[in-house]
């Protein structure tokens, strides 16, 4: 079997050696992926309170991204309180990457720490995308006919706390969503 052209390299730490490789999935391990699709996720980690992903910017990538946050939340116990707010929000910067970046872009989902304090510490679900095009996106009043523009509205409107970091291999746009309690 050849590989996809956009079949990610991955490299799992979650088990008891470092596993490199290719991911390749197949019509009969739908029912495990709740959903196959040629746009494979690579996965970088998922475990503990940190889940990150990285996904070609190709068509498909959205709705692949959407599934990967989904599926995380919902192992976490999160998806009833943040799910939706969380995939929208991501399903929108995922879109702005794919529009103007051409590289791969990666999201990274942290929940808090249960114990609220030390080093990295935060009171809410942390959720970064970021691509490698360095220019920061600009937050613009959509019209009403526009069919884009209201992703960083949406974002502004709907996270307690949200950002942008530029750095020497890109951008990350996070934003971070408060959880009852």
């Amino acid at each position: 079997m050849a590989l996809h052209p956009y079949a990610p390299r991955v490299v799992a730490s979650r088990y008891s050696a470092p596993i490199i490789g290719y991911v390749l999935f197949s019509p009969r391990e739908q029912d495990v992926l709740h959903g196959w699709s040629w746009e494979v996720i690579g996965v970088i980690d998922t475990k503990g309170d940190c889940a990150e992903w990285s996904f070609p910017a190709v068509p498909g990538a959205v709705r692949s991204a959407r599934h990967a946050v989904h599926e995380a939340l919902r192992g976490w116990g999160l998806d009833a309180v943040v799910g939706d707010v969380a995939v929208l929000l991501v399903s929108e910067l995922v879109t702005n990457s794919m529009r103007y970046a051409s590289g791969p872009i990666h999201v990274r989902v942290v929940r808090p720490h249960s114990s609220g304090d030390g080093p990295g510490a935060h009171a809410g679900l942390l959720v970064e995308v970021s691509d490698p095009l360095p220019d920061p996106p600009t937050e613009r009043t959509a019209g009403p006919d526009d069919e884009g523009g209201r992703g960083l509205q949406l974002v502004a409107c709907s996270a307690r706390r949200w950002g942008i970091r530029c750095g020497k291999s890109g951008k990350t746009v996070w934003f971070e969503l408060a959880l009852p309690g």
